[in-house]
Order: structure tokens, then C-alpha cells, then sequence
């Protein structure tokens, strides 16, 4: 299937991209195309460079025998803030407030295309950190912790608050609540397996108490956890259940209404 030019960039650029972090063999594709590795190197050099200019990462090449390249998700700090910025702006509208000062943010994150880029600002954040497994807990933290799990080419388990026959036997931990409460958390025990880097994700923070649950799940699966990322955190209180956090925005609803920032326009020392 040698076809032309055109034809075998768009090709090869949509087998990276709906395989994000996975390697695809360069000799494999040299044989799928019929030409040689080095028309494939030079091939994968301009889809590099124009997937960078997009400003949603680059390709990583392999130059050892069994060679491949595969997508890298690095968004780039200007795509980030454009990006964060536009949903910060959406998401501090009055028509969001709810009581108990939450705010509204279902249909971004049930949103696939909202879900997706959400996903490759955290993976992006946390590549260097080369997770095992992606943790999140159930409801809204699923679409964001799917999106993140399959951009880092990992699986994603799901910590439930109420066990299920058909999810099999789980390990349960207890935790408290903000308001003093104890609280049930299941992990079924085949989703993570002992040694493993954990990635944690929350859809959103207050105190904490939900992520520092996870955490404990992460503990007793004897794995180990690699970083926590968070969509939105709220910046009271300061004191969270969890030590270190990075959030992409931020809740300030110490004025009228609510504001809705990216995470970088506050003190780091908050979301550290």
C-alpha cells in the first residue's frame, strides 16, 4: 500500500494519535507502505514538527533495533493557558453557583472534547512521572480520569462508594469527610497490582478528604503514588487532607459570586 506522500503522513499521524503513548514499530511501517525506514524517519520528522506547532506534543523516536515512535502529549504553555483560560471564563458565570459554594461543571467534563484536552493537560503534566495506572473515583471523575488514562496509554480503576456484585471482590478503606463523617471507598482487587505508579485524579477539591480516600486505596495496594491532579480546587480551605496536589483551576469565593482561574494566576504555594 505505498500510495503517495499525502496519503501516508495522514495515515501514519492518525495510527500515533489514536495511540497516544504507545510505540508503533518504524520497521513495521516501512513494511506497511513499502518504502524504506529512512523515508518513515523523514515522515515522522514533519508530522513531529507540525504536531508540535499545534501545540499538543511531539513524537519520541526510539533508534534502538526494535525502533518505533510514538506521541508524547506536551501541550504547550500557550495552547494550556488559551485553553483554561476559555473554560475559567465559562465556569465563573452567577447561572453556575450552587449552594454550599460548588459551582456547576458537569457538562464540560461530560463534554468528549472538553473531557479530551482536559486529559492531555493533566497527561502532560504528569508523563515525566510514567504512571502505571490512573485512580479516580466515581462520578464525574471518570470521564477526566479516562481521558487522562488514555492519552498515558494506561488503565484507569475507578474507586466506587458503594461495592457491586459485579465488580467483584474489592479492598475497602475508610476516610473522613470535611464535615467529620466517615466514608466507605472500594477498589475492586484486580485493578491494581501491588508496585504499581498510581496517578490520581479528582474532578474537583475542597478539603480533600476524597483524594486523600484514594490515596489510602493506593496504600493498600502496597503501590505507589506518583502525583495527584486535580480539575478544580478551591482555594478555602488552604489546609487540605492532602500534602501536594496540582490543580488545573482554581475556586476563589471569598468575593460576590464565584471566580474560576487558572491554577498558575494564584501562588504556587497553594497547589503544592
Amino acid at each position: 500500500m505505498k500510495g503517495n506522500k499525502t496519503d501516508r503522513l495522514i495515515r501514519i499521524a492518525s495510527r500515533l494519535l489514536t495511540c497516544p503513548s504507545g510505540q508503533i514499530s518504524l520497521t513495521s511501517l516501512a513494511e506497511d507502505f513499502d518504502v524504506s525506514k529512512t523515508v518513515i524517519s523523514d515522515d515522522i520528522s514533519i508530522i513531529d514538527r507540525s504536531i508540535e506547532q499545534e501545540g499538543l506534543g511531539r513524537i519520541k523516536v526510539d533508534r534502538g533495533r526494535a525502533g518505533g515512535a510514538s506521541f508524547v502529549p506536551l501541550m504547550s504553555d500557550d495552547y494550556r493557558e488559551s485553553f483554561l483560560s476559555d473554560i475559567s471564563e465559562t465556569l465563573s458565570h452567577d447561572d453556575r453557583l450552587l449552594p454550599s459554594g460548588l459551582i456547576y461543571y458537569g457538562d464540560i467534563l461530560f463534554n468528549p472534547t472538553y473531557a479530551w484536552k482536559l486529559g492531555l493537560v493533566l497527561a502532560s503534566d504528569f508523563y515525566d512521572k510514567y504512571p502505571d495506572v490512573v485512580v479516580t473515583s466515581e462520578v464525574k471523575g471518570i470521564p477526566l480520569g479516562m481521558a487522562t488514562a488514555q492519552i498515558l496509554g494506561v488503565p484507569l480503576a475507578v474507586c466506587r462508594f458503594r461495592n457491586r456484585a459485579s465488580d467483584g471482590p474489592a479492598v475497602c478503606v475508610h476516610f473522613a469527610t470535611q464535615t467529620g463523617d466517615v466514608r466507605a471507598m472500594y477498589m475492586g482487587t484486580k485493578q491494581i497490582v501491588q508496585g504499581s505508579r498510581v496517578l490520581v485524579i479528582d474532578d474537583f477539591m475542597r478539603g480533600g478528604s476524597t483524594a486523600s480516600g484514594m490515596c489510602q486505596v493506593v496504600s493498600e495496594f502496597k503501590a505507589e503514588l506518583v502525583g495527584i491532579g486535580v480539575f478544580i480546587a478551591s482555594i478555602e480551605p488552604i489546609k487540605k487532607a492532602v500534602e501536594r496536589y496540582s490543580s488545573l483551576l482554581s475556586l476563589n469565593m471569598s468575593g460576590e459570586g464565584a471566580r474560576v482561574v487558572p491554577s498558575s494566576l494564584y501562588t504556587r504555594g497553594l497547589t503544592s
